[in-house]
């Protein structure tokens, strides 16, 4: 308790600093704790979290990953955080049930989450994550903005240092905060926490007077990932991962594994592909089977793929329900001698069947592919994580498998 009420002193007296130059509007009042136990608000600056500290004291919710982050882990200790770790299923689902537990009695704080996941500039409202919306308990939007002439205070692509160095050497900064109507779940139907999310979020980009967009947290992986691989325009390689998250269930580290698999082509200044470069990257040869397989990506058939239709094609043939079991059979088939692995000779006799004419060093460089763990055999093991990373080479396998449902 005395660790808490030291910290909370400590975040005070930064506020008070803070609060020199701080130039703050606010507009409506916070609903009663007992009226909305929740509240969510976009999320701009590293500012949002230290003002709704001051204003209503709540419980945060808040990655691990901020925990060790200077001057914003303190914030976030202070007050009573709930951490998740947003790549792990059991995590989310602990905080799901935190969120609902203090949610649901009074002697608790309010429940403050940031659900678009990510600080944004403002400009627009991406995708609402759906931990807030889950425990089903009445939530007040609340909508921040940092008008501005010289300096943008969203937390974009600069330090938090120089981030307060710009802010600090302003003579003044402007922050607007305005709390909307409380948002209930429908009491005469039983409403999922996707649509409620969306009903909040509409309420949210309304005020603002912007867009919502289908983009979310694992957009901005893919944009680091693309700044890391010095791309050109890395924000061509946003695909709005929410949509393609509900379309395909696929998760945002499976996304920006497959992001690697593309820049390893060498896409151009435009973020395409050429099929040539396709062919290297997956060892294969030109012929009718391959050009199949890369027009498939290539949707617009102009001859190259940008990274979107690459993730959409991989996701749609890694999400069927049965691509599991035909990497099983393909394993069988290859190797159906009981061995628990494929030799390459085996492995070459395979191929040919879908790729006649393969030379020797042709067959090498599939297996070295397929060989994932380099131990000179390909073990089930192996062949299923080859073909998670590259799914469209399930396509070499088709006469194994007709062959095996044909005999």
């Amino acid at each position: 308790m005395d660790e808490g009420l030291s910290q909370k002193a400590k975040i005070q007296v930064l506020w008070r600093i803070l609060h020199q130059g701080q130039w703050i509007r606010r507009k409506g009042k916070p609903a009663p704790r007992e009226i909305a136990p929740v509240v969510v608000s976009n999320h701009v600056s590293y500012i949002d979290p230290i003002f709704f500290f001051y204003e209503l004291f709540p419980t945060i919710v808040a990655s691990e990953s901020h925990d060790s982050m200077p001057f914003v882990g303190t914030i976030i200790r202070a007050m009573q955080v709930i951490y998740v770790n947003r790549f792990s299923p059991t995590s989310r689902k602990h905080a799901v049930s935190e969120i609902k537990r203090k949610a649901s009695c009074n002697q608790f704080p309010r429940v403050l989450l940031f659900p678009e996941g990510t600080t944004t500039n403002g400009r627009a409202i991406i995708s609402f994550q759906l931990g807030a919306f889950i425990p089903g308990y009445p939530i007040q939007p609340v909508i921040v903005r940092y008008p501005h002439v010289h300096f943008d205070q969203s937390w974009g692509n600069v330090s938090l240092g120089m981030l307060m160095f710009r802010m600090f050497t302003q003579f003044h900064n402007f922050m607007e905060v305005e709390y909307l109507p409380v948002v209930s779940p429908h009491e005469n139907q039983k409403e999922n926490a996707v649509r409620f999310a969306q009903r909040t979020g509409h309420a949210v980009a309304t005020a603002l007077n912007v867009v919502q967009t289908s983009h979310s947290y694992g957009d901005v992986l893919l944009l680091a990932k693309a700044l890391e691989a010095n791309q050109e325009n890395p924000s061509l390689y946003f695909v709005e991962m929410a949509a393609v998250e509900a379309a395909f269930h696929l998760s945002s580290l499976e996304a920006v594994e497959f992001l690697d698999v593309f820049l390893s082509m060498n896409p151009d200044s435009k973020g395409q592909v050429e099929i040539q470069d396709f062919l290297r990257v997956l060892r294969l040869k030109p012929c009718t089977l391959s050009e199949k397989m890369f027009g498939f990506t290539d949707m617009q058939k102009s001859g190259k793929m940008t990274f979107k239709q690459f993730l959409v094609g991989s996701a749609h043939i890694l999400k069927q329900p049965l691509f599991h079991q035909a990497c099983e059979s393909a394993f069988t088939a290859c190797g159906d001698d009981g061995k628990n692995y494929i030799l390459e000779q085996e492995f070459g006799y395979s191929l040919m069947l879908s790729l006649p004419g393969l030379s020797n060093n042709e067959i090498h460089g599939l297996f070295t592919l397929f060989d994932t763990d380099h131990d000179g055999k390909i073990s089930k093991a192996d062949l299923i994580a080859c073909l998670r990373r590259y799914p469209l080479l399930i396509a070499l396998f088709s006469p194994c498998l007709l062959q095996q449902t044909c005999p």
